[in-house]
């Protein structure tokens, strides 16, 4: 069924899990996802890039996952995914997301503040949810950043903006990384005491299972997971043979690989069993 963001960041909360957020770029990854939130009984996100709502896809792909999140027997929330600009915020919300990010990280923290606020004001108008950012998470490729985010930074941006989830920089990188990144464990423990916004994880890919373990432990609700699920298509895909002349018999093998790449980190993350 698609739910806000709010709900199923609650759930993360009352389970001490957290819930993943897959990144989802066409029907095969949107099905992959849902029936292994399905298979496991999870409460699940998926989400879109802004770049899909500022081109055409999100026009022919958001209806189709709406469609499947409404006849999903679990909890799906749709949402925005690093929202770049105002522009692309409106039309994830007129293609119907169930919950927003809206991406100023690279700004000045006043501008961050100010830019938020306004897309929260608007949004929770309408009922819907939104993520913010402090501290930019950039590409691995550049490396990881040990500037992390700061507390009373943190402190005041979820008071100022009334976001519900932050999403903070505590050692990942979006990307794949040149070395297992370590992740600043006490950090997050320390922003999750001081801030009531649900916390969230960017860059989950390719992260050490222990360290994702660790930081759900200490407070992160919702773990971000886009590079991974690409490969586990890809892999499907090079691994069939071509034999199969019909596009839909030849795209089982990939959809089954994102499935099962999906049922692993919804098991990392405790969310198995979280759809009540």
């Amino acid at each position: 069924m698609l739910t806000d963001l709010k709900t199923v960041l609650n759930v993360a909360k009352k389970k001490n899990c957290a819930i993943p957020a897959f990144n989802v770029y066409n029907q095969e990854t949107v099905l992959g996802a849902l029936q292994a939130a399905e298979e496991a009984n999870s409460c699940v996100i998926l989400q879109m890039y802004s770049r899909l709502f500022t081109s055409i896809e999100a026009e022919f792909l958001a209806p189709s996952l709406i469609a499947a999140a409404q006849r999903s027997k679990v909890k799906v929330c749709f949402h925005l995914d690093h929202g770049a600009s105002d522009e692309a915020v409106y039309r994830a919300l007129r293609w119907g997301c169930t919950g927003i990010m809206r991406d100023a990280s690279s700004l000045p923290i006043e501008e961050n503040i100010a830019i938020t606020k306004h897309v929260a004001e608007v949004c929770h108008d309408l009922g819907v949810h939104v993520e913010g950012e402090l501290g930019h998470i950039g590409m691995a490729k550049e490396g990881v950043s040990t500037e992390y985010t700061k507390v009373d930074e943190a402190v005041r941006f979820v008071k100022e903006t009334g976001v519900d989830a932050l999403a903070i920089l505590v050692g990942t990188a979006h990307g794949h990384y040149k070395q297992a990144p370590v992740l600043a464990i006490d950090r997050i423990a320390e922003i999750n005491k001081a801030v009531d916004a649900a916390l969230v994880l960017h860059g989950g890919s390719g992260v050490p299972d222990d360290q994702i373990v660790a930081a759900v432990k200490a407070g992160i609700r919702k773990i971000n997971f886009g590079t991974d699920v690409c490969c586990a298509l890809l892999d499907g895909i090079f691994a069939e043979k071509h034999e199969a002349a019909a596009i839909d018999v030849f795209m089982k093998r990939p959809t089954a690989s994102v499935k099962a790449f999906c049922l692993s980190k919804i098991d990392l993350l405790g969310a198995e069993g979280t759809n009540e």
